[in-house]
């Protein structure tokens, strides 16, 4: 008999305890974008309307995944990433190469990717506009979460 009582009042404060998280998480606000809530929209350089800006983006950290998320963060600000990949030698700092002479374009692109330097380096045989070659410096934002 002692141990259904004891069984009971632990039963009932797990129920309390859980009851008590869900209220809560209910009234705790949440942000929509973890985007928004570490560097706003508005804050960074958007590509120009009506122009399309090709960017290649090159990991040289070889920290995984690196070049998606930037990627992901250039899209977003309207720049057309047409190419990704890895490249060597590693770098400490990102660098973003204008390729065509648009040195204002890749000053907006190395805005968004922060800490970062840019310089022309022009290339007519490639089919860009800039290029971005990742440095162990930059970090992405973080990203959300999606259960």
């Amino acid at each position: 008999m002692r141990r259904l009582v004891v069984f009971a009042v632990a039963l009932a404060l797990i129920v309390l305890t859980g009851a008590a998280w869900v209220i809560h998480a209910l009234r705790t606000p949440t942000t929509t974008s973890s985007f928004a809530a570490v560097l706003p929209h508005d804050e960074l350089p958007r590509a120009p309307e009506g122009v399309r800006i090709r960017v290649q983006v090159l990991n040289t950290t070889g920290r995984h995944g690196l070049a998606r998320r930037a990627t992901r963060l250039l899209r977003d600000q309207g720049f057309d990433v047409v190419d990704m990949g890895n490249a060597t030698p590693a770098l400490d700092t990102t660098v973003v190469l204008d390729r065509t002479g648009h040195a204002d374009w890749a000053a907006a692109v190395a805005k968004v990717m922060k800490p970062a330097t840019s310089r022309t380096e022009r290339d007519s045989s490639r089919y860009l506009d800039v290029t971005v070659l990742l440095g162990r410096a930059w970090s992405p934002p973080p990203e959300p979460f999606n259960p």
